[in-house]
């Protein structure tokens, strides 16, 4: 599991940052992207995965601090997904922002259209263009 961490957070940081900061480096200008993939269970309803793309896009019209919302599946031919199908790219112009999402009660609710159809959510945040 930390080979696969470290595997999708290099391929992250490859693709949204090309000067990679230091974690103190100051991020004026700088867009703050939370990353969250889902690799969801083989039985799990098509239905139920698609509500899960409507739940949190619809998030950002619920919560001020989302700057973008972006959901999908992966489309990679490099077969490096480790069973992480979908994804969700979400934007906020910095960590107050990102600080609030976390515990909203809209955000919170969310977590219940995932609840028994998923098998594994990983999630990173990284600062880029």
């Amino acid at each position: 599991m930390r080979t696969t961490l470290l595997a999708l957070a290099a391929l992250t940081l490859c693709m949204l940052t090309p000067n990679t900061q230091a974690a103190d480096a100051p991020t004026k200008g700088k867009t703050l992207y939370h990353l969250v993939f889902f690799k969801f269970k083989p039985d799990a309803p098509k239905e139920r995965i698609d509500a899960v793309g409507k739940a949190i896009v619809d998030l950002k019209g619920k919560i001020p601090s989302i700057a973008s919302v972006s959901w999908g599946t992966n489309v990679s031919p490099e077969k490096k997904d480790k069973g992480y199908t979908h994804a969700i790219v979400m934007t906020f112009k910095d960590e107050k922002g990102r600080d609030e999402y976390l515990p909203h009660p809209d955000h919170k609710a969310f977590g219940g259209t995932l609840k028994g159809i998923v098998d594994d959510v990983l999630v990173f945040d990284v600062w880029g263009e």
